[in-house]
């Protein structure tokens, strides 16, 4: 059983740490994206080194007090904030932002935990490298919540998720120990590998307190164009088509369904969409290329092809800047249009991407036969990600249909699994999400989860409910 982070706690903290580095936690610390829930906190803690991270995690390990970690805010499960039970230390890295060290030639970086990502892409791009992890919410989300959460975005199909990009990690242990594991590494198969254990464990095994980071050699040009395709099936069959001519340039390939336009057009209507009557279906596509190859040629020949094969009815290829800028602000917008108009369940699925087509015309079908509902279906196809979300029909409000949200995503959740899917392709699980792991994981890997959980957190310190259940 946990203790509460009192005032007597907060003192024994403010006598370990800095002047400045304790204090209440403000509103935006207790806030998640999507309003549904207000954490709690009894103390928040700023630390400026991993030092004063190995302090409080063995300052709250010896009272039993629980810990919450806190990166940008911007997670979408509900990791972040701690809604019930024994106040807890809300710790926050974000006083921990500096790049540690860069060295181009060997495409590393080493950053804190507390470092923006979009800080990062700075730090990548001001020695001639790319940092290629890509989120709506890089200017906020810092890296040990990337990382903790195993971020994927728009640049999975190529670079691959945030473990992908990670050579190492520091992080404070629930003991206090240090996990020194900042080797600028390819290769290391001295023992189990621990780094990958605590990315994407989501705070619940450790406080990742830094890493080493993979950079990548900047395309020399990049090809965007917004094709309109057929149908969900013609899409993946592009994809396919596009990687067998281009083989490991396909940066991007983002499907769009006309209901996304629509949003658009409702709440959004300074986003320019460059069709006068909005497709059923559009992939935004993007290569990156090397030096060698003329992007105009490349482009025209794939279409040309696409075309020949039936697999795209018409097209937008940017052809400066400003235009490759406009395409992107139509996909990175849909997440605000879809806010504004008011999601009853929003749903962050992966099926095999070959199931991706009948899943679509499955869920449809499903789904009207619990009622008259709008969905709004996009993501990062590339990979099998859909963002497959469920709104109000028109005229009907969020409030109108709470009571059937359950029924929704349990409907939209079961295909998934019987697809062999993940009801969590990219945002975690958090505390959103803690009944579907239950539901639909694995017996092997859930007794196996909680054997680490509890050999490396005996007394539930870290993160208490997220991913696992509190015992």
């Amino acid at each position: 059983m946990l203790n509460p982070a009192d005032a007597s706690f907060a003192e024994r903290l403010r006598a370990l740490l800095p002047e400045g580095a304790v204090r209440m936690p403000e509103a935006r610390y207790l806030e998640e994206p999507r309003g549904r829930w207000t954490g709690q906190g009894g103390v928040l803690v700023l630390p400026r080194s991993t030092s004063e991270v190995q302090g409080v995690v063995r300052a709250c390990a010896e009272a039993r007090v629980g810990i919450v970690p806190w990166g940008g805010g911007t997670g979408l499960v509900g990791g972040q904030v701690l809604v019930d039970g024994p106040l807890p230390v809300i710790l926050s890295l974000e006083r921990m932002a500096a790049v540690r060290g860069i060295w181009p030639d060997e495409n590393v970086l080493v950053v804190e935990a507390g470092a923006t990502l979009a800080a990062v892409q700075e730090a990548a791009a001001g020695v001639g490298r790319l940092f290629p992890l890509s989120l709506a919410s890089e200017g906020s989300a810092r890296i040990g919540g990337v990382l903790s959460t195993n971020a994927g975005g728009i640049g999975v199909l190529r670079y691959g998720n945030a473990r992908d990009l990670c050579l190492g990690v520091e992080a404070v242990m629930a003991d206090g120990t240090i996990l020194g594991g900042l080797k600028r590494l390819r290769k290391d198969n001295t023992g189990y590998d621990l780094r990958n254990l605590l990315i994407g464990a989501e705070g619940t095994l450790g406080i990742i307190t830094a890493a080493a980071l993979r950079m990548v050699p900047r395309p020399a040009a990049l090809v965007t164009a917004l094709l309109v395709v057929p149908d969900p099936a013609a899409a993946v069959r592009l994809l396919t088509l596009c990687q067998n001519r281009v083989p490991g340039m396909v940066s991007a390939f983002e499907l769009i369904a006309k209901r996304g336009f629509a949003f658009l057009a409702e709440t959004m209507p300074e986003v320019a969409i460059p069709f006068a009557a909005h497709p059923e279906w559009c992939v935004l596509l993007e290569l990156g290329l090397p030096s060698a190859f003329d992007a105009e040629e490349v482009m025209a020949g794939l279409y040309a092809e696409a075309d020949e094969a039936g697999l795209v009815l018409d097209g937008v290829i940017a052809t400066s800047e400003a235009q490759r800028t406009g395409l992107w602000r139509i996909r990175e917008s849909i997440p605000e249009a879809n806010r504004r108009i008011g999601a009853v369940s929003s749903h962050d699925v992966s099926v095999p991407l070959g199931a991706v087509p009948d899943f679509i015309v499955q869920a449809d079908a499903a789904l009207a036969r619990l009622g008259a509902w709008r969905v709004n279906c996009f993501g990062h196809l590339g990979d099998g990600n859909l963002h497959y979300n469920v709104f109000p029909a028109a005229g009907k409000s969020v409030a109108d249909c709470k009571d059937q949200r359950d029924a929704v995503m349990t409907c939209v959740h079961d295909l998934v699994h019987q697809m062999g899917g993940s009801v969590s392709a990219e945002h975690g699980v958090g505390r959103l999400k803690v009944r579907d792991l239950e539901r639909y994981g694995d017996a092997g890997k859930m007794a196996a989860m909680r054997a680490v959980k509890t050999a490396l957190d005996p007394s539930g310190i870290f993160n208490p409910g997220a991913v696992l259940r509190q015992q």
